[in-house]
């Protein structure tokens, strides 16, 4: 019998990850600047895959392993690896266009499209809010890459860009989840990534032929950064997380993922904000405040406080 997961230690991890994460953004926005996006990425999932393979196999790090029959493999290589490899580049090259601040706070949307990926519309309060919310956070989004949109302030590409990623990177958490059924967090990250970096690697072959890719000690250190912290120990929390948890509870964590990553860039890069930056993040955050709400119990705890 499964025991129940501990809700507590779950949402400590995600705190943790998200953390991971913000240093990890700040590392590969630095990386970006240098090196090719593919090149970047197919680097960085080819060697995080390996090392947790690498632990799976000869580790109980992670407990028992689970086999990978041919419809599974096949799974893993279109849900898992396609859409890791499709988020990353569309990440990478928002990196290289626009503000780090404004990539990771459309990421910070990524709860909202969780919600509606899990329901679809019907006429009733419960779908009203539901899209409501997405309505909010999207006006969020809307504010903040407007500047480019309208006078060409910035990028235009990357800004979309970013809406992009946020896009993908929900439907990789919904692919992961749905994996998550028949192998453990650290084995769906562990698939995914190489098999991501092994579709990505020959574009990242053409791009190291057609310009140049210098190998410098504090490049190597950063991405060394992605790797280690924000692949293979935050990828794993998180996908364990997403087991337990439906995707739009786990992606509220998401949410912090701007701030810890603007802090990050902040102390190594002194990156500052730009004017859209808030305003944009308080209307994200009250599409996720009234996208999660439960408006059934605050009224039953108003209306009915003997219950």
């Amino acid at each position: 019998m499964q025991s129940k997961p501990n809700n507590t230690v779950i949402a400590a991890g995600l705190f943790v990850t998200v953390f991971i994460w913000g240093a990890s953004n700040a590392a590969c926005d630095f990386i970006v600047q240098i090196w090719p996006a593919n090149f970047t990425g197919s680097t960085r999932f080819l060697a995080a895959g390996g090392i947790l393979m690498a632990l799976l196999r000869w580790t109980k790090l992670f407990g028992e392993g689970h086999p990978v029959p041919p419809a599974l493999n096949r799974r893993l290589w279109w849900r898992g690896g396609l859409s890791l490899a499709a988020y990353i580049v569309a990440f990478n090259w928002a990196l290289k266009l626009a503000p780090l601040s404004h990539v990771v706070l459309c990421l910070g949307a990524a709860p909202v499209w969780a919600l509606l990926w899990e329901g679809r519309p019907e006429k009733n309060w419960k779908s009203a809010q539901r899209y409501a919310a997405a309505a909010l956070a999207f006006g969020g989004v809307l504010i903040l890459i407007w500047p480019a949109l309208r006078d060409g302030k910035g990028s235009p590409t990357g800004e979309l860009l970013g809406l992009a990623c946020s896009l993908l990177w929900t439907n990789f958490g919904v692919q992961c989840r749905a994996l998550g059924r028949d192998l453990n967090g650290a084995e769906v990250s562990a698939h995914s990534f190489w098999r991501a970096g092994l579709i990505l690697a020959p574009f990242a072959a053409g791009e190291w032929f057609i310009q140049s890719v210098p190998i410098r000690a504090s490049l190597v250190l950063a991405q060394l950064v992605c790797v280690l912290g924000g692949s293979v120990v935050a990828f794993a929390i998180w996908n364990s997380a997403l087991r337990c948890w439906p995707t739009s509870r786990v992606y509220l964590f998401n949410n912090l993922v701007p701030i810890t990553s603007c802090a990050w860039a902040y102390f190594w890069f002194g990156e500052r904000l730009t004017g859209t930056f808030w305003p944009a993040i308080i209307l994200i955050g009250f599409g996720l405040l009234l996208g999660q709400a439960n408006f059934d119990k605050l009224f039953a705890r108003f209306w009915l406080p003997g219950e």
